[in-house]
């Protein structure tokens, strides 16, 4: 059966390959729902501070707020001029999907990324003053490699307070968990879309009929640059059963197919592995399926990475939180 009658009757509908691949999108989601609780209360909290605090000690925090803006504004840009040439159609792929959850995140981060330096400017805060003394006097007028042990003494006190701060500061509420929620789906998302673009469909399907109008629009590499640049300069843990959220992420992009053909809304399939009239169709569903696992862990280890040899190759540049605090509830 070709794309061209994928929506023309019940037939296509009751082929098995459909029910084969209904459950392999069923079963990992109900797998995922059905963890995630038990999961979370294992996890370490997310702290307010988390969410805009560069990792790194001599970085304002505004830098990482005008980072934030930068990269909203350029996928806004990348959005809009692809909506223009293309209209809402560009919505049919997972990539305009993804790319546009990125840019959700930057918005929300940037906006977060705001409220907090205001906190941090404010002088009637006390934990602001306490973070704006370390920060910025303390430690951009430190020079770290002096001999003296008496100075190198008050700059380890000063980190060590630094981290009692930050580890009392108050645990994050539900938009702040959201913003995590986001922003680790589309770490996965990410790394999905492009990893499956340059790997499998430019080099297998698209080799002879796929134009590089797409690609010079970025989308398919900007999204991990703008993602990867906010990993090295955030403080946000990246806890891994969040990889839950990515896996409801792309069920919801698979039903949303799913629908639109049911419902005749749409005759061609935007990607040739979802096609459910192949008997290949099955296996092409689990290789998509167990493609998230690493996908998902590729970009945890490089966070992982981060917070492992980073406090090592910049001792007193580096500042790594360890969350102690009570966990979320």
């Amino acid at each position: 059966m070709s794309e061209a009658t994928a929506a023309d009757g019940a037939a296509y509908w009751l082929r098995w390959q459909v029910f084969v691949c209904g459950a392999l999108i069923v079963l990992p989601t109900a797998a995922a729902a059905a963890l995630l609780p038990r999961l979370r209360r294992a996890a370490p909290p997310l702290r307010t501070t988390d969410l805009w605090v560069p990792c790194w000690a001599r970085l304002h925090p505004g830098w990482l707020l005008g980072y934030r803006a930068f990269a909203l504004a350029a996928a806004v840009a990348l959005l809009v001029r692809l909506l223009v040439g293309h209209g809402v159609n560009v919505f049919f792929f997972y990539t305009q999907w993804t790319f546009l959850l990125v840019t959700i995140y930057f918005a929300f981060a940037t906006a977060i990324s705001a409220h907090g330096c205001w906190v941090y400017s404010t002088k009637n805060s006390k934990k602001a003053d306490e973070s704006h003394e370390f920060l910025s006097d303390d430690v951009e007028n430190r020079d770290f490699s002096t001999p003296i042990s008496g100075e190198r003494k008050r700059d380890e006190k000063k980190i060590t307070n630094y981290h009692e701060h930050i580890a009392n500061e108050k645990i994050a509420g539900l938009w702040g968990r959201c913003i995590q929620i986001i922003y680790q789906t589309s770490a996965g998302a990410t790394m999905l879309t492009d990893l499956t673009f340059w790997g499998l469909l430019v080099p297998f399907f698209y080799r002879d009929k796929f134009g590089l109008a797409l690609v010079t629009d970025g989308m398919h590499s900007l999204n991990a640059v703008f993602l990867l640049i906010d990993t090295f300069l955030n403080n946000m843990p990246f806890p891994w059963y969040r990889m839950a959220f990515f896996v409801f992420w792309s069920c919801a992009y698979v039903t949303f197919q799913w629908v639109l053909h049911a419902c005749g809304g749409l005759s061609w399939w935007p990607y040739p592995f979802l096609d459910l009239g192949s008997s290949g169709a099955p296996l092409w569903y689990l290789a998509m399926a167990i493609a998230h696992i690493p996908c998902f862990f590729l970009y945890w280890s490089i966070v992982k990475a981060k917070h492992t040899y980073f406090p090592r190759l910049f001792q007193h540049a580096y500042v790594r939180i360890t969350q102690n605090v009570q966990r979320e509830d």
